[in-house]
């Protein structure tokens, strides 16, 4: 095998045409030479170098011939000028290659070819041995997505890579701008809530306060009743909490259940209790209970109540708080009954009486979560004079619903000497 060696000086203009095994035409002998691509695995500093021939290595290292280099574009080649200046030298060099037989030759040219493959395979990747481990990660990788970045003979792609980069990138950038926008919408919407929420309580404040400049004293006393309502609902809430009395002493009489007096239907809740008088003047608790007995044998109309408080302050239960009773005709199902007994013509009842009706009617108020509110006479409801005192006398009935306030309030036991 004959060896051309490349002029150093003309370097610039073969590198545009070197490629491995590239061929050019000399200007010199008009003869085709083969450009030589030497392969330096060694730093440019050492001693040793490795071509891709075996009789360069041999010429390069004999006889202390100079060995020259420059460097090109591709990575990892060097051009090298070979001056050999012993032709004794270079023709050793020429006998020892001509005297290989033909078949040799061959054999030695097919065995550098494939060496050459390998050395350029190893080039271009590094690490052959990772590769392979990892070639079942990279197939599945490539099944799983066509569009990798890897060119068709299996390599990776590089600009395939960086559009996905940059894809990804922007794709991200999208998003930080998405959530930046959405934020700042939510910001502004909180902003005019607010503001929204400010304007109108600003208005609506200005609004009440020209009414009451306008309006004169008819405003004024609105303003005041409104307060009086809230006042008279905490005052209500207040009793409420307030209130523990406890079950006055009282005699439990029930009467027979019949369908005039005791129907024994069953009483679902409570929302008022009503006072009641007998209209049956002298007569004592034990009458009046016997009477609403004996309804259930006449059968001449239906009356009854829950309680008798009688002349002497007795106190007698004729029906469970759990029925009702036949006492105010359209409020039987939500309401508690209590009669009175009187002495006096226009109704007025005995401070026993009263007394006890304080003690009764504080109790009740108590298991039912009501208030001295919640009181109503029988005239309250359906215009009947009943209890007939408290309804020719309204001051009286606020005197009543005063002094029951109060013995809630002070959680002890009425002591006489109220007005009645």
């Amino acid at each position: 095998m004959e060896l051309d060696f490349i002029d150093i000086s003309k370097a610039d203009e073969q590198e545009r045409a070197h490629m491995p095994g590239a061929v050019q035409q000399s200007k010199s002998n008009k003869k085709f030479n083969k450009s030589i691509f030497l392969d330096i695995s060694k730093d440019a500093g050492g001693d040793g170098f490795i071509y891709e021939d075996e009789s360069v290595n041999r010429a390069a290292a004999g006889g202390g011939s100079p060995v020259m280099r420059t460097a090109v574009k591709n990575p990892g080649k060097t051009i090298v000028n070979i001056d050999v200046s012993r032709t004794a030298e270079r023709e050793r060099i020429r006998a020892a290659e001509g005297g290989k037989s033909r078949s040799t030759r061959r054999m030695s040219e097919r065995e550098e070819r494939r060496r050459r493959d390998t050395d350029a395979g190893r080039e271009r990747n590094p690490a052959p041995a990772r590769r392979r481990n990892s070639q079942s990660n990279r197939n599945s990788q490539s099944n799983r997505n066509p569009q990798s970045g890897r060119n068709a003979q299996g390599g990776r792609n590089p600009q395939g890579g960086a559009r996905e980069r940059k894809a990804a990138q922007a794709k991200a950038q999208r998003e930080r701008e998405l959530r930046r926008r959405r934020r700042r919408r939510q910001q502004i919407t909180a902003k005019l809530t607010v503001l929204v929420f400010m304007v109108s309580m600003v208005s609506l404040l200005l609004f009440v306060f020209i009414k009451l400049v306008k309006g004169g004293p008819e405003n004024v006393e609105t303003v005041k009743n409104i307060d009086a309502v809230l006042t008279e609902k905490a005052a209500r809430r207040e009793v409420i909490k307030t209130n523990k009395t406890q079950k006055p002493i009282m005699e439990e009489d029930f009467l027979t259940v019949n369908e005039y007096s005791r129907p024994g239907e069953k009483l679902e809740k409570v929302n008022n209790i009503f006072v009641h008088y007998t209209a049956n003047k002298g007569t004592s608790a034990a009458q009046n209970r016997s009477y609403f007995e004996n309804l259930g044998i006449t059968g001449e109309t239906s009356a009854s109540a829950h309680f008798i408080i009688g002349f002497d302050g007795e106190i007698v239960q004729c029906i469970p708080l759990e029925e009702i009773a036949y006492a105010v005709q359209k409020r039987n199902y939500d309401s508690v009954s209590i009669e009175c007994c009187y002495l006096q013509e226009n109704g007025e009842f005995t401070e026993a009486t009263y007394q006890s009706l304080i003690r009764l009617s504080a109790w009740l108020l108590n298991e039912y979560d009501l208030a001295p509110e919640d009181m109503r006479r029988h005239y309250d409801e359906g215009g009947k004079k009943c209890p007939l005192y408290y309804v020719e006398n309204e001051g009286a009935w606020e005197q009543f619903l005063k002094d029951l306030r109060d013995y809630i309030m002070a959680g002890a036991a009425w002591e006489a000497g109220g007005s009645n």
